[in-house]
This record gives C-alpha cells, structure tokens and sequence, in this order.
C-alpha cells in the first residue's frame, strides 16, 4: 500500500500465513472506534479474520476452478464478484430481519395505542385540552405544553409534499432520462407509508433502515425498468429518492425530540431544517465537485477514497436487473449460506437477550470488511483498546473526555481533506513519501535499488 506524508501513513504490515492485515494509521478510524461500542469494533475485526484471513485466499486457490484466472482481481467475474455479492448477501439479510422485526413491533405498539388505551391516556393535541397528569414532573410538563402550543399545521405539510412531488416528477427525468415520471410517482405515493413506519420503528428501537427501503426501490424500479431501459440507473436515482424521503422522516422525529428536551419551538426547528436543506444543496455538489476535482481516482479500489458503497449499491441494481446468471461459480451458494447466516444470528441474539447478546457479532458490521478491507477494523479495535485502557486507568475521566478525543481525532483528519483537496487542485506534491514493506517485497526493492 502506498500513502503520502499528511494523509495517511501506513504503520505495520503483518503477513500469517492466510491473514493479511495492515494497521493504516488513521485518525478517523482510531476515533471512531472510540465511539463505537466495543461489540462493533469486534464485529468488523471478525468479519475482516473471516473474509481476508480465511475466505478470500482459499476461494483465490480456486482460481481457474471456480472462476478464470485470466480474470482482473477488481472483475466482478472474479474474486471481486465473491467479495461484493456476499457482502451484499448479509447486508440483506440483516437489514430484511430488522425490517421485519422493527415492522413488527410497530404494528403491535401501534395496535396497543389505538386499542388498548383509554381514550384519556391519548397524547392531547392541544393546551387547552390538555389534561393534567400528576405523574408528569413539571420540567415534563412544561416541555409538552411548549411542544404543542407551537404546532406545525397540517395544511403545510401536506401542501409541501405535494409540491415537492410535483417537482420531483417534473425535474428528476431531466437528469436522469431512465427515471421515468411514472416511476417517480409512485414512489411519492408509497413512500409516506414508508416513512411512518421508519420514524415510528426508529423512535421505538433507534435504528434507521432508510438503507433497506432504498434496497427496496433499487430491485423493484430496477427489474421494472428492464436493462433495455437502463433499470440499473433506474434504481440507483429511485433508491436515492426513496432513502431522502424515508430518512428525512426519522430525521425529522428525532430532532423534534430533541426540541422537545430543549424547549425549543417545533416550528423553528423546522424553518432551521427547510433552511439547511436548502444550503446542502448548494454546499453538498460544491464539496462533491471539489473532491471529483482533486482526487481523480475518486471512487476506485485501492484508492484513498474507493467510496466501497457505490459499487454495492451498484450491483444490487444489476443484480436486480439481469439476475444471478453472471455470478462466479459458487457465489450464489456462498450469498445464500450468508444471507441466511445473517438471518440466524440476528435470531440467536434476540432470542438469547441483552446479556449474552453482547457477545455475538453483529452481521451488518461483520459485512462492511468483507468489500472494504481488513485495513480499518486494526485501527478501530486500536481506538477501542485505547478507550479500554484509558477506562481501566480512570472510568469517570474516559466517560467524560472519550467522546471529546475521539472527535478532535476525527475532525483533525477530516478538516486536512480540504487544505489536502486544494493542494491537489494546485498541483503540490508532499515533499516525503513514506512506505512500509514486508521482508520479503522489501528484498525486490533493495535489489532493483541496487541493480
């Protein structure tokens, strides 16, 4: 691996006979992994072990087998398609059994409210019907009656939904020719549904699956459109449709909530939502066009910015277009075993409940190495064993100053993208490369170097 001086600096190489695996010291990885809960740092460092230290370098020895030799590495007809689709597989199927069950328990807690209740224990809709509940401290009581004094009418969500639909109808096949009106349609009459559920399920079990809804729109629009008609562009602009809209819901919930603890005015922080939509607009293309500009390698493998979910979300929507038939030997098998190991998993650890489900690994993080890379799951179990340490040494200090160092690191690597960014566009180059080779590469360099 090759890095330069001021981004990012590869550490250790260690090679075990399978296992290959780097430390790429990266601030943003180590201060993540002093966020993340320790069970999600173990989740990726095991998915990494299972795939670039076991699967990946036996399913290599079946090259010529399995699938050409003479096939590139980054072929989809090749160990690629291997490590893509079955990665796809477990994302899939932890995403369908948390949809299920995030679904599920919202129609029972739905069902409960509407049934089950006293028409008194409903949530009031106003101050001046509003009863008063001795059970509330006055600092909640307070927040509710502030919270909804200052509704937002119903006419005005319902009118900006319509309009922006209209828009989106109107606007979106200029850009995308594929992306038919009819599509975009029904999308916007389908997505509200969605979006409840979604806001209702996050607020209940504080998990987003606006990813999985999008999955949805990319197979369903994607084999409605047909490869004829481009479907795989198709589903790629329906699933950024479907996952603004649906995420936007929870987004929204969760915000208000926060409102809500803060005494702040629903209507403000809606204004303050309209208002930052409308600079990402212009912020967001303007910062994609500075990294497009800068980095020309943007979005390819091996790359310091691969941008590995583009080409999942890819190809689910030619998986969703032209069917199975192009897989390597054995990769449908290989997706099927997952997805339903994925499945499984998420079973055992609802059945077996919170105190032993700590200590099973979590599909959807065990999934994300698997295309990725095994580079990132060293630097975060590195910023998990330095939270480890540092809570071992003084709990109360690690509790308090945790998040604030992991931030620094995060935002320190991150704000150098964009002096890094300008210095690219300028055409600077750093004035050290550093590079760490193992023994054996590093013998070839010292005799070409010699030579």
């Amino acid at each position: 691996m090759h890095n330069t001086l001021g981004t990012k600096t590869c550490f250790l190489l260690c090679r075990f006979n399978f296992l290959v695996f780097y430390f790429d010291f990266s601030a943003t990885y180590v201060g993540v992994g002093m966020i993340c809960p320790y069970l999600i740092n173990v989740s990726v460092l095991v998915g990494a072990i299972l795939s670039w230290g076991i699967m990946w370098p036996l399913i290599e020895n079946r090259k010529g087998d399995w699938y050409s030799a003479t096939e590139n590495s980054s072929s989809l007809h090749g160990i690629q398609g291997y490590r893509v689709f079955i990665a796809i597989a477990m994302i899939l199927g932890d995403g369908l059994y948390n949809f299920v069950k995030v679904l599920g328990r919202t129609l029972i807690a739905m069902y409960h409210q509407i049934y089950k209740k006293d028409a008194g224990a409903v949530l009031p809709v106003g101050v001046n019907n509003s009863p008063v509940n001795s059970a509330l401290s006055y600092d909640d009581e307070r927040r509710r009656q502030l919270f909804l004094k200052d509704q937002i009418p119903l006419w005005v969500a319902i009118t900006g939904y319509i309009t922006i639909s209209i828009i989106s109808v109107i606007v979106l096949p200029h850009i995308f020719p594929q992306l038919k009106w009819y599509y975009i349609l029904v999308i916007y009459i389908f997505a509200p549904i969605l979006a409840f559920c979604n806001a209702y399920g996050c607020g209940l079990t504080d998990w987003s699956l606006a990813s999985t809804y999008g999955k949805l729109a990319i197979f369903i629009v994607g084999a409605w459109a047909g490869a004829a008609h481009g479907g795989v562009i198709a589903g790629l602009a329906a699933c950024g449709v479907m996952m603004n809209i649906v995420s936007t819901a929870s987004d929204l919930t969760q915000d208000f909530k926060t409102g809500y603890l803060t005494l702040a005015s629903p209507r403000s922080m809606f204004v303050s939502q309209i208002i930052g939509t409308a600079m990402g607009c212009i912020i967001s293309p303007s910062v994609f066009w500075l990294f497009y500009k800068a980095f020309h390698d943007l979005g390819e493998q091996g790359s310091e910015y691969p941008a590995p979910y583009a080409l999942i979300y890819r190809n689910m929507a030619i998986l969703g277009v032209e069917g199975f038939g192009a897989l390597p030997k054995n990769c449908l098998t290989l997706c099927y075993v997952f997805f339903a190991g994925a499945v499984v998993i998420n079973g055992i650890r609802d059945l077996l409940g919170k105190k032993w489900a700590r200590f099973i690994p979590l599909p959807m993080a065990m999934a994300i190495p698997f295309y990725l890379g095994s580079y990132f799951a060293i630097d975060m179990c590195v910023g998990s064993l330095i939270l480890f340490v540092w809570e071992k040494l003084n709990k109360a200090k690690a509790d308090a100053f945790g998040p604030a160092v992991a931030s620094g690191l995060i935002c320190g690597d991150g704000i150098w993208t964009l002096p890094s960014a300008i210095l690219a566009l300028a055409g600077v180059n750093p004035p050290i490369c550093m590079k760490f080779l193992s023994r054996k590469v590093n013998s070839k360099v010292d005799t070409f170097l010699g030579s």
